[in-house]
């Protein structure tokens, strides 16, 4: 191959690449990345979660797009966004690993902003996988509702966070309960935890969310 279409067969080909990293390059981006490995979602739904306003949101979602991220599909006057694939799960798993594994200011600012989680048991996947086949503990998914409808881990209750002190005679008091929410960043379970302890309920929280249990290959109801 003539070195000069070498070189050019190469910046283009690391430019598709660079598309994605493009995508990325927002944190706004990634929070709704976060919040579509949930489940599907509309644009009005998904501004609303993260402070911004449709039409600043709509335009991140076009840049997600644009890079095959994510898809949308009509629903009447609304559109509906979801990930893409699975592959797209998989990969900002692995970016938010990566980032945990690389820089500092990531575990500074979950210990400055979340420093009331260390006085809050937490478990792993394997270890919430061992306690339900051994001492029959409640699973609890604190989600919204509409995230727990699209999808949740088999067995679990839904009882969104802002309905637990209402709800709290629907649990057994001798049980202990697992909460659960969107991912390790995410303060529904942390919340939920507490308001059970106080109320005199076991409880820990799960250190991950739904979109981590199902990267593992565990199954997911919904």
């Amino acid at each position: 191959m003539d070195s000069t279409v070498k070189r050019k067969f190469k910046d283009e080909i690391y430019e598709q690449f660079a598309r994605i990293g493009k995508a990325l390059s927002s944190g706004r981006r990634l929070e709704l990345l976060e919040l579509l490995a949930q489940g599907e979602r509309s644009v009005e739904e998904l501004a609303g979660e993260t402070a911004m306003s449709v039409a600043n949101c709509s335009q991140h979602l076009q840049i997600l797009r644009a890079a095959q991220l994510v898809d949308v599909r009509r629903d009447g006057l609304y559109a509906r966004y979801r990930l893409a694939d699975e592959a797209v799960l998989r990969f900002w798993l692995a970016l938010r690993e990566l980032g945990e594994n690389r820089l500092a200011e990531i575990s500074r600012l979950v210990e400055a902003f979340l420093k009331d989680r260390q006085t809050l048991e937490a478990i792993t996947i394997d270890e919430l996988r061992q306690r339900i086949k051994s001492h029959g503990v409640v699973l609890l998914d604190v989600r919204p509702l509409e995230e727990f409808a699209a999808g949740h881990i088999p067995g679990a209750r839904s009882i969104p966070t802002s309905e637990l002190e209402k709800r709290l005679r629907e649990l057994p008091k001798r049980s202990e309960i697992i909460a659960y929410c969107r991912g390790p960043y995410c303060v529904f379970a942390d919340e939920a935890v507490r308001l059970l302890r106080s109320r005199g309920y076991r409880a820990a929280r799960l250190d991950a969310g739904l979109p981590d249990w199902k990267a593992q290959g565990f199954p997911v109801e919904g």
